[in-house]
């Protein structure tokens, strides 16, 4: 059968973007101001650089003749489908994003989005982590998503407060030693 007639996906989305988390039914897409404008430059990179690129390489080399065999089209087209999955994934994920800024809770104790916390457990491990949003955390850097379990756990709860969460190992206690949240940006310039 000829692959004119076929297509790439049964479900029908194929905007989905492999191993990217997805937000809860209902939930918002929470983003921190710096996340957002990283996706956005994402976006725009992808749209006016990337992309123009790759449709200048794929349209030389279909020039060409013989596409079957022609590795610099079948790349291009190839990579060209993957640009154009992340740009339809990254614009739909900025088209739902509330933008929170994390500022607006400096000198607070509480846990909320955003938050930078020290955190020790009852085996007497301290750990540190940040609260980001579903797109821009990065566990190797001690950021969790809010929608993790332990940032589940830890929303809303203050200085001194001992959390019960459960953990791969079972269910463990916390206690939140310390929070801390960026400084408003200065006015003056």
């Amino acid at each position: 059968m000829s692959k004119a007639f076929t297509k790439e996906s049964d479900d029908g989305d194929d905007d989905d973007e492999v191993g990217a988390p997805s937000i809860p039914a209902g939930a918002k897409n929470y983003v921190t101001p710096a996340g957002y404008a990283r996706l956005r430059a994402e976006l725009m990179s992808l749209l006016d650089v990337e992309r123009p690129k790759v449709v200048d390489v794929v349209s030389w080399a279909a020039k060409n003749g013989d596409r079957s065999e022609n590795g610099d089209y079948l790349y291009g087209k190839k990579r060209l489908r993957e640009i154009d999955r992340r740009i339809r994934f990254l614009s739909k994920r900025l088209d739902i994003a509330e933008v929170v800024d994390p500022s607006v809770h400096h000198g607070s104790d509480r846990v909320f989005f955003g938050a930078t916390l020290r955190y020790v457990n009852a085996r007497d491990e301290t750990r540190t982590i940040t609260i980001k949003g579903v797109d821009e955390s990065d566990s190797t850097v001690g950021e969790v998503s809010w929608i993790a379990p332990i940032a589940r756990a830890l929303l809303g709860a203050r200085v001194g407060d001992e959390i019960r969460v459960h953990t791969p190992a079972g269910m463990d206690t916390i206690e939140v030693l310390e929070v801390n949240y960026p400084a408003a940006p200065s006015l003056t310039g």
